[in-house]
């Protein structure tokens, strides 16, 4: 992937991006006045270029990774968690450079949910969004229980109630989404940042003990992948068939690690200069992906064993971080609590997220008309205050932690996520290929756009197959024998089934035909997006040569 031309940026100060400008402005006039009252301005452009590059990085980062990878690891072996992982890792690239494209262009409030309206058809839109903002609702919770999990850490021995770290963890999270998207920004740049330096130094310091360098001077080398196995023979089923169904057991856990990288497109609408800050983020995607997926997973596989007791979240201790298992192994007193506090702002920065995410997916399903237009409701500094305490209500459900484990639970819900998640991916996937088929239409020049790529539309139709293939498949494991489970069977197969209901009934509802590709309207919004677009200034040292750079 790291040959792939990104494709070409164009000065976006010009006016007319396209070769071609549509000829029909009363046609245009009146798409606009169809907006009605809740107009899109209302939320403020408040998120800088470095805000953008730490959410985008931000969504990559998270408890999947330093926590789920546990279970990956325990059902497909060091091999098949890392071939899961890249598996995936190709997925959530393709669906990010089909919205990278799109929301570079039209980086309006409601992201790709708004965008399903203009390329597919309102019933779409409407699933899109209550698919997107149930993944949203359902995964702060998990949030909170992961948060739960990883501070018991400290209490193995005499574990305080699981309700008072998530009640706790709850606080935080709201208190910052209330204070605006300018501090959630800011909260979130100094959360990712401790999280890229924790998966950073966890990675150098994983090829360290690798080598020896630890505290026993034990030289693991490739010991675990010799014993107890590069797979896991899953359930005990012999030969490649037991293999392959423990590397495919790794994909409903890859997937909930990768779910969030699209929150790029939410924050979009909230984006300052997003012609030129978007397509940024969206070009480096890859290497985080490389670096802290495929990296962190190698490592992970070559420092503790399948087979290894501590992996098994369930048991509600956060012991079962793969990296702090490692650590312990090696020797190291201290440090694992060091970790752990890292591993916790990653929990409270995902948490924050979520609900970042679900509120503006609720303000985004108002802007549409799919929604009570209470929710469009903002304070004086564009803060959707209504949605913010209304998807917070939602958190509340981390408290069936308290009886069940914050572990099991953190389990149901990434379960639900990861589903919810991937049909979230299909339907970018699909918007992308009715917005490729509109530019064709129309005989807009794509290699104009602020970010296009030479892989489409292959790249679309590749994520959208595996999207179904994984989810159709995601609760297989329930039918092996003696391992029926209705929690994993409803929790993996309700958003699945959930995404056509819904849209057989918004269609039904609506009674609109999908929006023809000589139709659809690529020029409502551009003014204000244009008149949003500047010039960075030049850096005057090279250190903010660097930074910009980086950033």
């Amino acid at each position: 992937m790291a040959s792939t031309d990104f494709a070409n940026e164009k000065d976006v100060s010009d006016p007319k991006p396209f070769s071609k400008t549509p000829s029909d402005a009363e046609s245009v006039r009146e798409v606009q006045s169809e907006k009605g009252p809740h107009e899109d301005e209302k939320l403020v452009r408040q998120l800088k270029n470095r805000h953008i590059a730490m959410i985008s990085i931000g969504g990559v980062i998270g408890t999947g990774l330093f926590l789920g990878t546990a279970t990956a690891l325990r059902n497909g072996g060091p091999i098949g968690l890392l071939l899961g992982y890249m598996f995936m890792g190709t997925i959530c690239y393709s669906v990010m450079i089909c919205l990278g494209e799109m929301i570079a262009y039209l980086p309006i409030p409601g992201g790709h949910i708004k965008l399903a309206e203009r390329f597919v058809d309102p019933a779409f839109s409407f699933t899109l969004g209550y698919n997107y903002l149930y993944n949203w609702i359902v995964i702060l919770p998990a949030e909170l229980s992961a948060a739960a999990v990883l501070i018991n850490f400290w209490r193995r021995d005499n574990p305080v109630n699981p309700a008072v770290w998530i009640t706790i963890t709850m606080i935080v999270t709201i208190v910052i989404n209330l204070m605006g998207a300018g501090v959630y920004g800011e909260a979130e740049f100094i959360f990712a940042s401790i999280k890229v330096i924790t998966i950073t130094g966890l990675i150098i310091l994983g090829i360290v003990l690798d080598l020896g360098g630890g505290p026993n001077h034990d030289r693991l080398g490739f010991r675990y992948w010799k014993n107890p196995g590069p797979f896991v023979q899953y359930d005990n089923i012999g030969g490649a068939k037991g293999q392959f169904l423990g590397w495919w057991a790794v994909m409903t856990q890859a997937a909930f690690s990768f779910i969030g990288t699209e929150i790029v497109a939410i924050a979009a609408g909230e984006a300052k200069n997003p012609r030129r800050n978007l397509p940024k983020a969206i070009k480096r995607v890859y290497i985080r992906i490389l670096l802290f997926y495929i990296g962190g997973t190698a490592v992970i596989g070559l420092l503790v064993p399948s087979n290894s007791p501590g992996l098994d979240i369930a048991d509600g201790t956060a012991a079962s971080s793969p990296f702090v298992i490692a650590i312990q192994n090696a020797g190291i007193k201290g440090l694992p609590s060091v970790i752990n506090a890292c591993l916790l702002t990653s929990a409270w920065s995902a948490a924050s997220s979520d609900l970042y995410t679900s509120s503006r997916a609720l303000y985004g399903l108002a802007a549409a008309g799919n929604a009570p237009k209470i929710f469009l409701r903002t304070s004086r500094k564009g803060l959707p205050y209504v949605s913010i305490i209304f998807c917070a209500l939602f958190a509340t459900l981390a408290y069936m932690g308290v009886n069940n484990g914050a572990g099991r639970v953190f389990g149901w819900f990434a379960n639900m996520t990861a589903v919810a998640g991937l049909m979230t991916w299909f339907g970018i996937t699909v918007t992308y290929v009715r917005f490729y088929a509109g530019m064709k239409a129309q005989g807009y020049d794509r290699t104009n756009l602020p970010f296009a790529s030479k892989l489409q539309p292959f790249a679309a139709w590749y994520a959208m197959f595996f999207c179904l293939v994984i989810c159709f498949f995601s609760g297989w494991a329930v039918f092996l024998k003696g391992k029926w489970a209705v929690d994993t069977f409803v929790t993996n197969y309700i958003p699945f089934v959930l995404f056509p209901i819904l849209y057989l009934g918004a269609k039904f509802y609506y009674k609109q035909p999908i929006v023809k590709p000589h139709e659809m309207d690529f020029v409502t919004n551009i003014a204000e997006i244009e008149a949003d677009t500047y010039d960075e200034p030049p850096p005057r040292n090279k250190l903010e040569a660097f930074w910009q750079w980086l950033m």
